[in-house]
């Protein structure tokens, strides 16, 4: 979504290239669609390698996730995937997912990077913080920023070297950086 000179943007958990499509994965979304079709306001997004289950706009959120985190992790477990909880989200993955923690010190490392910064807002974005702090140990300039919302943890925030304030915020931010 962003094209940015010399700016690489990595997501999808470190699984940027999309999956196989067959048998197993049609059984998997459609016993996801299954699971998720009893809550109104719930909505499916399938990623190609993940299907997300959002719950944001469910009328009773918490019960949705509750519900539904037992319904994904018997079709994760029957299909040998794995379920990444974030904000309002339940996420099936492929087992050997890396994980938004392993990709930052993966990438740090294949790119002889000597600093990372990295934004996140949610949940799994704890992974990416942890990594930071082993890079920083390694002698890596780093920078862990809490794009802030009215989602987001608080822990995030408290464990950041930044907080700004929403998408807004952090583009500001990376405007300050680029001067």
């Amino acid at each position: 979504m962003l094209d940015v000179p010399g700016v690489v943007v990595l997501g999808h958990y470190g699984l940027e290239l999309p999956g196989p499509d067959d048998d197993d994965v049609a059984e998997v979304r459609a016993a996801v669609h299954e699971a998720a079709s009893g809550w109104p306001g719930v909505r499916v997004e399938d990623k190609g390698r993940t299907i997300a289950v959002h719950v944001r706009e469910a009328e009773r959120p918490a019960e949705a996730t509750a519900a539904l985190g037992a319904a994904l992790d018997r079709i994760a477990v029957t299909h040998g995937l794995l379920v990444l909880p974030g904000k309002m989200v339940l996420e099936l993955a492929p087992t050997g997912t890396p994980g938004k923690g392993t990709v930052v010190a993966r990438e740090v490392e294949a790119r002889d990077l000597r600093a990372c910064l990295f934004a996140g807002d949610d949940v799994a974005d704890f992974a990416a913080f942890s990594s930071l702090e082993d890079l920083a140990a390694g002698g890596i300039l780093t920078v862990k920023v809490a794009v802030d919302g009215p989602e987001t943890p608080s822990e995030l925030r408290a464990a950041a070297d930044e907080v700004v304030e929403g998408p807004a915020g952090l583009v500001r931010l990376l405007e300050r950086l680029a001067v």
